[in-house]
């Protein structure tokens, strides 16, 4: 079976209401379980390539294994689960739901995001949070160089140490509350340990926020 086929029969089964799916044995083939837009659970047993479960808008997917770059492009709802590893550009775009990378990720998680919660709960990569404009990046161990380059809006924590800022970014000092919340989320996703983040978040010096049209502060 072709992936252009797979994705074909899932949408098909979720279309006539089947609400469990099971993949097994994917052999780290790209853009499996893309684009579908209706409630379900999808289990994929094995490790994936690029673009698995991109431009959702509702399903669980959880994957056991590693994934390779851009998973979860623009998510919109619902909740990736990756039980190890991810590549460069873990939820790119995404503007909505959950996704959560058991293991480390690469460079630029998160990078154009617009919403949404993205949990790593081990190391990312350099730039980190690359002109993201709304949304969560929690990081439970270190980040790599130029954290929060160039970011609009948002906010990042991280767990352990940071290699450096990237472009317009900054330290805020969390309070107890936002830690107490960042706790409770770590162990509703089976993570140990309630790490002292370091919140990044924009200067707002880099962009011309008083000048922007209407539209643009929307999208921010």
């Amino acid at each position: 079976m072709t992936t252009r086929e797979l994705n074909r029969s899932i949408k098909a089964a979720v279309a006539e209401g089947v609400d469990e799916i099971v993949i097994k044995n994917p052999a780290a083939r790209h853009n499996i379980a893309v684009g579908i837009r209706q409630s379900c659970k999808i289990m994929i047993e094995g490790s994936v390539g690029y673009y698995t479960a991109s431009q959702l808008d509702g399903p669980e997917v959880s994957i056991v294994g590693n994934a390779g770059w851009a998973l979860g492009e623009n998510l919109m709802s619902g909740k990736i689960t990756l039980s190890k590893n991810a590549g460069a550009s873990v939820g790119a775009s995404m503007r909505g739901g959950e996704m959560f990378v058991g293991g480390s990720a690469g460079a630029r998680a998160g990078i154009s995001m617009k919403g949404g919660t993205l949990l790593i709960g081990g190391d990312s990569g350099f730039l980190t949070g690359f002109m993201m404009q709304k949304g969560r990046i929690i990081v439970c161990g270190s980040v790599g160089d130029a954290a929060g380059d160039s970011m609009y809006e948002g906010t990042i924590y991280v767990g352990a140490d940071v290699g450096s800022l990237g472009a317009d970014a900054k330290y805020e000092e969390p309070t107890e509350d936002e830690l107490i919340e960042l706790w409770a989320e770590l162990q509703r996703s089976g993570v140990d340990g309630k790490p002292r983040f370091r919140k990044i978040v924009s200067q707002k010096k880099l962009y011309h926020y008083d000048t922007l049209e209407r539209l643009e502060r929307t999208l921010i």
